[in-house]
């Protein structure tokens, strides 16, 4: 009989909880993937590999993000990039063949520069560099499995899931829908701090295996805004629509920069954690098919070198959007297909041949407020250079990329901030 799969990928995005733990003592999957050893595996190729998937994230996120536009038309887009890769990773652990091959495609990764068990590696060390936390930064990242109660896994796989991916599995009756439903969401809303509630309204009793894979983010901004400037004002959806904003103000040093090729002003927003910084890119008026069309993962690599400090005025709209994706018609435009047909080979679940995944769901929050990610800040006070500020508006549709060191935690385009 065929299985039915659920793939459920959450994002709850800037807010956050205590990190997931790795067992770095079990390393027989690592031993049984193409011979691999991670004890032989040293901090050069460790890096090397945690940024060959950070390179392939990027470029999948594009990617992504253009089809999921595309399909969105006129609505916000906001995603995980990294959360649907690993996701879509970690099931690869399964796949063979034409299904393996297609997942692998779509993630960009090449055969002739990295091998399978590179890939796997790469993205455990990619979770272990992301899944930390001070008193101002929190991340985590994680991915469960929870398996029709008298399904036997095959315990190589289970392996595999923990070691690479800190893989959790728990068995469930999803015969009995409402308790199996009402467990899973209150798993999710736990994890995710109460942002993402009651996410299956709906499963099938014949689910074999759901798998859900989540990033959790807090974090503060490192120059605040002031509550008691955040004032309503317009915000121009279109040449028709003008929705009422609450826009928040700061006055001081901001990095900035004017990319001519895309006709849009980048503004990077840093973290007191270092690590993670957040553009806004406002493009010209009437110019966003131009900077969709245009943007890549050179263009990130050029703001670095464009972006300067210098006096800014700048007005951002607080908000929080919420997006959900049918995967399953984005990944088959991309070119994951077999995975979602009776021609899918995930055999390294159980051991047998005849799953496919019946549904695909991703679901992605974006908060932005006065403090980072909440409206609880206190006012910065600053000294700035005796200079003219510039002042940067943010009243009308932009981009927002969330990067952490390399990877892209998420992305998406703001074209209603308030849109519910």
């Amino acid at each position: 009989m065929k299985s039915i799969f659920y793939l459920c990928f959450l994002i709850a995005g800037i807010h956050g909880e205590r990190p997931c733990q790795q067992n770095s003592n079990d390393n027989n999957s690592t031993e049984n993937y193409h011979g691999g050893n991670r004890n032989q595996v040293g901090p050069a190729n460790e890096n090397m590999l945690g940024h060959k998937v950070e390179r392939s994230i990027c470029q999948f996120a594009f990617n992504f993000y253009k089809e999921a536009s595309s399909q969105r038309n006129n609505k916000n887009v906001i995603f995980s990039p990294i959360s649907v890769s690993t996701a879509f990773a970690m099931l690869s652990l399964a796949a063979k063949s034409e299904t393996l091959q297609e997942i692998f495609n779509v993630l960009h990764f090449k055969p002739n520069e990295i091998q399978q068990g590179e890939i796997h590696e790469g993205f455990h060390q990619l979770m272990q560099s992301q899944n930390r936390q001070n008193a101002n930064f929190q991340l985590d990242m994680g991915n469960v499995l929870f398996v029709k109660d008298q399904l036997k896994l095959q315990q190589q796989f289970l392996n595999d899931l923990k070691n690479f991916y800190s893989g959790e599995a728990f068995p469930e009756n999803f015969k009995n829908v409402r308790p199996a439903q009402q467990k899973i969401n209150n798993y999710i809303e736990k994890k995710t701090h109460g942002k993402i509630i009651n996410l299956l309204n709906n499963l099938d009793p014949t689910t074999e295996i759901l798998l859900l894979s989540y990033v959790y983010l807090k974090a503060t901004w490192n120059k605040t805004f002031n509550p008691k400037y955040t004032k309503e004002d317009d915000f121009f959806v279109d040449g028709n629509t003008v929705v009422k904003v609450p826009m928040m103000f700061r006055m001081g040093m901001c990095k900035r920069a004017y990319d001519a090729q895309l006709s849009s002003t980048v503004v990077q927003m840093d973290y007191k954690e270092e690590s993670i910084k957040a553009y806004f890119i406002l493009p010209d008026e009437g110019q966003m098919r131009k900077l969709e069309n245009g943007l890549s993962c050179e263009s990130l690599t050029k703001w670095r070198k464009l972006l300067s400090e210098s006096s800014t005025n700048l007005y951002l709209p607080r908000f929080s959007v919420h997006g959900r994706f049918d995967l399953k018609q984005i990944l088959y435009s991309l070119g994951i297909r077999k995975v979602f047909t009776n021609e899918a080979d995930l055999s390294g679940i159980t051991g047998q041949p005849g799953h496919e995944i019946s549904e695909a769901i991703h679901q992605a929050m974006v908060n932005v407020d006065e403090n980072g990610t909440e409206a609880s800040a206190a006012s910065t006070m600053e000294i700035v250079p005796m200079s003219v500020p510039v002042t940067v508006i943010v009243n009308r549709p932009f981009m927002l990329v969330v990067v952490k060191d390399g990877a892209i935690l998420f992305m998406g385009k703001i074209l209603n901030p308030v849109e519910q």
